[in-house]
């Protein structure tokens, strides 16, 4: 998980690092530029894939008397506007090409998209690390202050509900009755990414439980082979 989460996680911080800075870039430049009227002239077609998105062409008279078209960078299917429609501008004064039609999208959808995956990749690879580290620090607890017992092998299970890259891990299934009460207990293993079928040579396992709850537990791997990295 950790040759996974790393991944996530530091693309997760480049996205929103690039959030920072686009939005930083967008806030500096509404605060210097110049709000006008300007007219969209024509809808340039861009097409990438097999997705085709119309841009504006949009055309306006800065404060010093010129004229200047621009494209914005925003497109959309179907098109946000249309031929001669009037559009609120922002652009700045000393450098008049830049200039940027006033809509939520074309000034903040770039830091708006980059901020909700650089969200969700760190949050994803933020989880596939601490996880980990939270099960590691509670199997040693178990295992120093844990009780050790021997639950029945079951079955090897492959666990649909978790996937990577496609890949589904197995589970290694056992059993223990509690003297105590006489309950079942069905204990599960952590995943393995390898078949363990081979391996499983005795018709017991040892599992540490907390012996006052029985559902803290930690199902004993050791004496499978360790998976290369």
């Amino acid at each position: 998980m950790k040759a996974i989460g790393y991944p996530f996680l530091l693309t997760g911080i480049g996205m929103l690092a690039a959030t920072f800075f686009t939005y930083t870039n967008t806030n500096t430049f509404l605060k210097d530029a110049i709000k006008t009227e300007g007219t969209v002239i024509e809808l340039i077609r861009s097409q990438s894939d097999d997705s085709v998105t119309y841009q504006p062409v949009v055309v306006f008279v800065s404060q010093e008397g010129e004229e200047i078209e621009f494209t914005s960078p925003s497109g959309s299917n179907p098109p946000s506007y249309s031929k001669g429609q009037a559009v609120e501008i922002f652009y700045l004064p000393n450098n008049p090409q830049k200039a940027e039609i006033n809509e939520f999208f074309s000034l903040w959808g770039l830091p708006t998209i980059l901020g909700a995956l650089g969200s969700i990749f760190s949050t994803v690879g933020t989880g596939l690390l601490v996880v980990p580290m939270i099960k590691e620090r509670e199997e040693k607890y178990l295992r120093q202050q844990g009780t050790p017992i021997e639950a029945k092998f079951k079955s090897i299970d492959v666990d649909t509900t978790v996937s990577v890259n496609g890949n589904h891990p197995f589970r290694i299934m056992t059993q223990w009755q509690n003297p105590s009460t006489t309950e079942i207990h069905v204990f599960k293993s952590s995943c393995l990414w390898y078949d363990p079928s081979e391996f499983m040579t005795g018709d017991s396992i040892t599992v540490f439980i907390e012996r006052e709850n029985p559902k803290k537990y930690f199902v004993d791997l050791s004496f499978l082979p360790k998976l290369a990295e």
